[in-house]
């Protein structure tokens, strides 16, 4: 299980690893945990939270389980090279020097549509569900909308069921 974490409202969730659906992006990323960074609410796609971090697959995954339309509980991997973003965007969020990123986001409402204006179709694959802690989550995320993510970090890591 993966518990994502939104630290300073102090409130987690746990979603399931989609193995079968995802194996390579499910691999990665959880050789790579924990990883955090600040969190970002979306300006496209809607209903979502994510942070990015400095790329950590040994090379490309590709896409697997890939969704444009994200439902409530989908955990989502994005990987973007460098050249994608833009300049003031990769400053803003502390990734300008990187060859490129990974976007790793939640989903907690309806009505998402992964489309950006200048690039197009976004498709990200789709590697966990949220299984346990939605609803709080989503309050949460929603107040990351109202309230601002100033000082605010989205958390994954790995949890153990002891």
């Amino acid at each position: 299980m993966l518990r994502i974490t939104l630290a300073k409202r102090g409130v987690s969730c746990l979603a399931a690893m989609l193995e079968k659906e995802a194996p390579r992006t499910c691999d990665a990323v959880w050789a790579a945990l924990p990883q955090g960074g600040d969190a970002q609410h979306a300006k496209y796609a809607r209903n979502e939270v994510y942070t990015m971090v400095p790329r950590f697959a040994e090379t490309e995954i590709g896409l697997e389980n890939p969704t444009v339309t994200p439902i409530p509980g989908d955990v989502v991997y994005f990987s973007f090279p460098g050249g994608m973003l833009d300049e003031e965007f990769k400053r803003d969020k502390g990734v300008a020097g990187l060859p490129g990123v990974i976007d790793l986001a939640i989903f907690y409402g309806r009505n998402n549509l992964l489309l950006n204006g200048d690039v197009g179709w976004v498709p990200g694959n789709v590697y966990a569900t949220i299984v346990e802690g939605l609803d709080p989550m989503a309050q949460a995320c929603h107040d990351v909308w109202r309230s601002g993510s100033v000082g605010e970090r989205l958390v994954y890591e790995r949890h153990s069921e002891a």
